[in-house]
């Protein structure tokens, strides 16, 4: 007989593949039939949409005005070698998010990629042949690159960069791949619970698991407007008309806060699963959680405080009461 729910069921289970350093699968089970596709989807877009990047968006070659222009010795003309620079994964040093970086270059040479690498901006593919210079050539040039998300062309970033700069499309996104799975799972003799199976490949600008996380915390602040739904008198509502609904909020997994992988695993090898077990806990019980240094414990504090449950936030004694008891039942 089927049994009748008053909840949908919480996964429990996470697990990280790493199948190279740039290529990752994330899983997650067992989830309420339907329920997989409708979280999945929507993380999908968040990864591939909001993973923060670099890209340069702005290129002065002196003695060259336009992009179908052409430079003496140089083996490329300045579309080619605008193709080739776009093609370069840059990564800003210094947590600035945009940099003007100047460069000089005689022949003979191959100016590749490693050549761009100083101490404002890193290079991931380094072997990328930028241009090809004869004896007699001079190359110099500024890249203008910055931190952003998604695509912006060039049409909009035309009133940005420098007079005499050209403007360049700008591809943010780190994420080259970030697909999804849908597969069948066993829970208790029933098959119909599922389990996504998440493929994330970036380009080594940030780490595959970083993407998601990012997507997860990105989801979470999105959320977060709705926070005010849930402030309400809950002193002044009958626990027995509203079904207990008042504890539904707290009973929400850890990773829905999107805290980074390290802060998650502190949490996770303490056994703390649900956001109710945080809210509960006072900040010498948070200090005390072993394994969690202050850059976690700061992350999880900003984090409650997003959520509303931040410092000076106090829980009636009759939802305590009633939150602890049914953390206990859950993980019982």
């Amino acid at each position: 007989m089927k049994k009748i729910k008053v909840a949908p069921f919480l996964p429990t289970e996470v697990e990280v593949k790493e199948i190279s350093e740039n290529n990752a699968q994330i899983i997650a089970y067992p989830f309420e039939n339907g329920y997989a596709v409708t979280l999945a989807h929507p993380l999908r877009r968040l990864i591939l949409g909001s993973s923060i990047g670099f890209a340069p968006i702005s290129l002065a070659i002196e003695g060259a005005t336009h992009e179908f222009d052409s430079i003496r010795g140089m083996h490329e003309d300045v579309a080619m070698f605008i193709i080739n620079l776009k093609s370069i994964r840059f990564q800003i040093k210094n947590d600035l998010d945009r940099v003007s970086v100047s460069y000089a270059f005689k022949g003979p040479k191959e100016v590749t990629a490693a050549d761009l690498i100083n101490d404002q901006v890193d290079v991931i593919n380094d072997d990328v042949v930028l241009a090809t210079l004869n004896e007699d050539a001079e190359l110099n040039f500024t890249i203008e690159i910055a931190k952003g998300i998604g695509y912006v062309p060039s049409e909009d970033l035309a009133d940005t960069v420098e007079e005499g700069s050209i403007a360049l499309d700008a591809f943010f996104t780190p994420v080259r791949k970030a697909n999804y799975a849908i597969e069948n799972v066993l829970v208790e003799d029933n098959p119909d619970y599922e389990k996504i199976v998440f493929d994330i490949e970036t380009d080594g600008q940030i780490a595959p698991v970083e993407a998601f996380a990012n997507a997860l915390n990105t989801m979470s602040k999105q959320m977060s407007v709705f926070n005010g739904v849930l402030d309400v008198d809950i002193e002044s509502t009958p626990t027995r008309k509203n079904g207990g609904n008042e504890l539904k909020p707290f009973l929400v997994g850890v990773d829905f806060l999107g805290l980074s992988a390290r802060s998650f695993n502190s949490l996770d090898r303490a056994g703390i699963k649900y956001l109710g077990e945080l809210v509960l806990m006072s900040e010498n019980e948070l200090k005390n959680i072993k394994n969690l240094g202050k850059k976690s414990l700061d992350e999880i504090k900003e984090c409650l405080n997003e959520q509303g449950f931040g410092e000076g936030h106090e829980l009636p004694e009759t939802i305590r009461t009633a939150l602890a008891k049914k953390l206990e039942q859950l993980k019982a």
